[in-house]
């Protein structure tokens, strides 16, 4: 390394050769953590969805409306989810629509009408939260303990 040609270019490759073997490294972890597979996992996207306290809840609906929950990122992908609470027993009377009109596909999701039970689609229309989507089957609430809303969308089909 007597030359100055040597002097500047050997470092210049020994540090290219450095970063490319931690890019092959890093690469390689993703691709062992994935395990080549694209699948959720519980703590990245959770099959359930714990609300809270039932009491609390249903108060809270009473007073400003149903609750939205607006682009979930969940087992079944990114939905837009309304739970909406009727009767005067907390632990009773919950239930749970896509974020969007019955009549409409997913993507027109609504827009709620702040402190009532009304949403506006991305039509205009105002519908009440009745006309919004139901869920598909299997997808329903749940009150743990009469005392923990949780909503289970475990057999939610992908949008």
């Amino acid at each position: 390394m007597r030359s100055p040609f040597t002097r500047a270019v050997v470092p210049v490759l020994g540090g290219i050769a450095v970063i490319g073997v931690i890019g092959v490294f890093l690469w390689g972890m993703a691709a062992w953590i994935s395990r080549g597979g694209a699948e959720a996992t519980e703590r990245i996207a959770p099959s359930e969805l714990t609300v809270g306290p039932v009491e609390s809840l249903a108060d809270e609906v009473a007073e400003n409306g149903p609750l939205f929950f607006p682009e979930l990122g969940t087992a079944i992908g990114t939905r837009s989810i309304v739970v909406d609470h009727t009767g005067s027993v907390a632990a009773d009377g919950w239930r749970v629509y896509w974020a969007y009109p019955a009549d409409r596909e997913p993507s027109c999701v609504v827009e709620q009408v702040i402190g009532t039970s009304a949403f506006v689609d991305c039509d205009g229309r105002e519908i009440d939260v009745a006309e919004l989507s139901p869920p598909d089957a299997g997808v329903f609430p749940r009150v743990d303990g009469r005392e923990t809303l949780v909503i289970d969308l475990r057999s939610a089909a992908r949008p």
